[in-house]
């Protein structure tokens, strides 16, 4: 676990040197993903949170799709599927091409068992 976070450290060091902020989002979600896969379930919410936020203030869809998609399989799996839902499907719908990327399929498929 140490190793892993310890790159995403290394990541968020780099992206505030640098000035570069147009990973930060995916980034934070990676590290989020990373903290769930290691069992702390509420620090990987506080990281999803703050890479939501930093996606629609840059608005960046696909950023935003990524992270709402592990926020709604964080939810669906807390037993808030209604909230995972209610998360995914506006964003979801901003997508008018590209269904054929992973990402919007992945997304479809999400929606889908949580309807």
């Amino acid at each position: 676990m140490q190793g892993s976070l310890s790159a995403i450290g290394n990541a968020n060091d780099l992206i505030a040197e640098t000035g570069e902020y147009l990973w930060q989002a995916d980034v934070l979600r990676i590290e989020g993903e990373l903290r769930l896969l290691f069992g702390a379930s509420m620090e990987a919410e506080a990281s999803l949170v703050q890479a939501l936020e930093i996606a629609r203030k840059q608005r960046a869809k696909s950023f935003e799709l990524r992270v709402a998609m592990s926020m709604a399989r964080l939810w669906r799996d807390r037993g808030k599927r209604n909230e995972a839902r209610e998360l995914l499907a506006p964003i979801y719908g901003w997508f008018t091409e590209g269904f054929d990327t992973r990402d919007l399929k992945e997304a479809k498929a999400l929606l889908e068992e949580l309807t």
